[in-house]
C-alpha cells in the first residue's frame, strides 16, 4: 500500500513544484517529518526546510531537529530564531483562540519572509486529516490551518490530508525515518503556547518545558506508551508549606492518554508510584511549583490538550 502512496505523491509533488521551489514547516513532530521527507524525495534541493524556533519549543528541541534533518538527512535546513517575535505577540493575550490565532499569524509571515528570500513559490504542510476536521467542526482552530491567511502568497500543498496519525507513522517507517521520530508523542503546532493557560511569557514557558520535560522522561523509563503525555501550566497559584512557612506556587496538571487517532481518547491508568515520582520531582527540581495534579478526564467531554 506505501510504495503506491508514496510512488504517487512524490509524483504529484514533483509536477505541482515543477521547476519552482517549495518550502515547508519542520517542527521536529511526526507530522512535518514525514511531509519533509516524502517531499525531499520528490524534488531534493527544491525542499526548502524551515524550521522556526517559536520559543514554545521543548527541552532540547532545536538542537534535535538540527541535527536529525540537516546533519543526518540531507535536507536544505533554514534555521529561524522567532522566539521574541512570538512573545511580543502574545503581551496581554489571554484567550486560547486568540492565542492560536496570533501564533498561526506570525508563523506565517516569519514563512513568507524566509520564502520571498528564497523565491519559494509553494508551502508544503503536514496537515492531517484531524487537524481539518476538527477546525471544520469549529472545535478549535489547527494552526497549521486556522492561522492561514485568505491571501496566502504561496501555494499550498497538503501530501497527508487524507491521513490519520497512526497511517503517518506507518508512512515515516516506510520512508526511513528513525523510529525515535515516528513514533514521537504528537506535540500541537503552537507549541509551549497552549500549555501555559493564560497570557504566555518566557518564564512560565520555561517552567512548563522543565514540568514537560520531566513526565516524559518519567512516563519513558516506566515503559509505558501512551499517545501523549505532558504537563500543563494551570496558571493558578496555590498555598504550601516550605520549612515551616507558608508558599504560593505554581500549578501543574499532568495529563497521559491513550488514543488511536487522536479523536478520541482516554486517560491512561499510570500506576501511582510513577505520578508519585513526577509529582516528587516537579516540586523538587522546579522552585516555582507547589503542587502537581493528574487529569483523569477523557476525550470528549475533554480535548487532550487543554487549550
Amino acid at each position: 500500500m506505501w510504495e503506491r502512496f508514496i510512488e504517487e505523491k512524490v509524483e504529484e509533488i514533483r509536477g505541482t513544484v515543477g521547476d519552482g521551489k517549495a518550502i515547508i514547516a519542520l517542527s521536529g513532530g511526526v507530522d512535518s517529518s514525514v511531509a519533509a521527507v516524502l517531499a525531499h524525495k520528490a524534488i531534493g534541493d527544491k525542499l526548502h526546510a524551515v524550521f522556526v524556533n517559536t520559543g514554545f519549543m521543548r527541552k532540547g528541541e532545536p538542537e534535535f531537529v538540527v541535527r536529525t534533518f540537516r546533519d543526518e538527512f540531507g535536507l536544505n535546513l533554514h534555521y529561524v530564531d522567532a522566539g521574541e517575535r512570538f512573545f511580543s505577540e502574545l503581551k496581554g493575550v489571554t484567550d486560547p483562540e486568540e492565542k492560536r490565532k496570533i501564533i498561526g499569524r506570525v508563523f506565517i509571515e516569519v514563512f513568507e519572509e524566509v520564502a520571498r528570500e528564497i523565491d519559494a513559490q509553494f508551502l508544503i504542510q503536514g496537515t492531517i486529516a484531524p487537524d481539518w476536521i476538527e477546525s471544520k467542526g469549529k472545535i478549535k482552530s489547527h494552526h497549521n490551518v486556522g492561522g492561514l491567511p485568505e491571501r496566502l502568497n504561496l501555494k499550498l500543498i497538503e501530501p497527508l490530508r487524507d491521513l490519520y496519525k497512526d497511517e503517518v507513522r506507518e508512512l515515516g517507517k516506510e520512508l526511513g525515518l528513525p523510529e525515535k521520530i515516528y513514533n514521537r508523542m504528537p506535540f500541537p503546532g503552537p507549541g509551549l503556547a497552549v500549555r501555559v493557560l493564560g497570557e504566555v511569557t518566557p518564564e512560565k514557558v520555561a517552567i512548563v518545558r522543565e514540568a514537560n520535560a520531566i513526565v516524559e522522561e518519567e512516563i519513558e523509563k516506566a515503559g509505558l506508551k501512551p499517545w501523549q503525555a505532558f504537563a500543563v501550566l494551570l496558571g493558578v497559584k496555590t498555598v504550601g508549606v516550605q520549612g515551616d512557612i507558608r508558599a504560593y506556587k505554581e500549578t501543574i496538571a499532568v495529563r497521559v492518554v491513550e488514543s488511536l487517532d487522536g479523536m478520541t481518547a482516554n486517560a491512561m491508568n499510570v500506576p501511582f508510584e510513577v505520578l508519585q515520582r513526577i509529582a516528587f520531582r516537579i516540586t523538587s527540581e522546579i522552585p516555582e511549583v507547589g503542587r502537581v495534579l493528574y487529569d483523569i478526564t477523557n476525550k470528549p467531554p475533554a480535548t487532550i490538550e487543554f487549550e
